[in-house]
């Protein structure tokens, strides 16, 4: 995501250690760690809410496509009937 090495983070906790001083460092440290759990945490969860999404609406093209193929299955039985059908009256006149 971000492009940040080593020195870069060093120089960040320099600055830091500079500006807040040693003793409230420690804690300092602690809550941007919490804060960057809770962060990751909660991306996860989206990443995982839209993949679950995407695989639901690929679950509903499959269904859609199960239906429209359920459907030509009817109708091609429908026909085979009424050709039977056709061919039976047409054998009987024939009689």
């Amino acid at each position: 995501m971000f492009d940040v090495g080593f020195w870069e983070f060093a120089l960040i906790g320099v600055i830091a250690l500079i500006i807040v001083g040693p003793e409230r460092m420690p804690s300092i440290a602690r809550s941007a760690g919490r804060y960057a759990g809770k962060a990751k945490r909660f991306i996860a969860k989206i990443q995982d809410d839209v993949s679950e999404e995407l695989d639901v609406e690929k679950f509903k093209d499959q269904l859609s496509a199960m239906d429209k193929d359920s459907n030509i299955i009817e109708i091609l039985d429908e026909t085979k009937d009424t050709i039977n059908d056709i061919k039976n009256d047409v054998n009987s006149d024939k009689t």
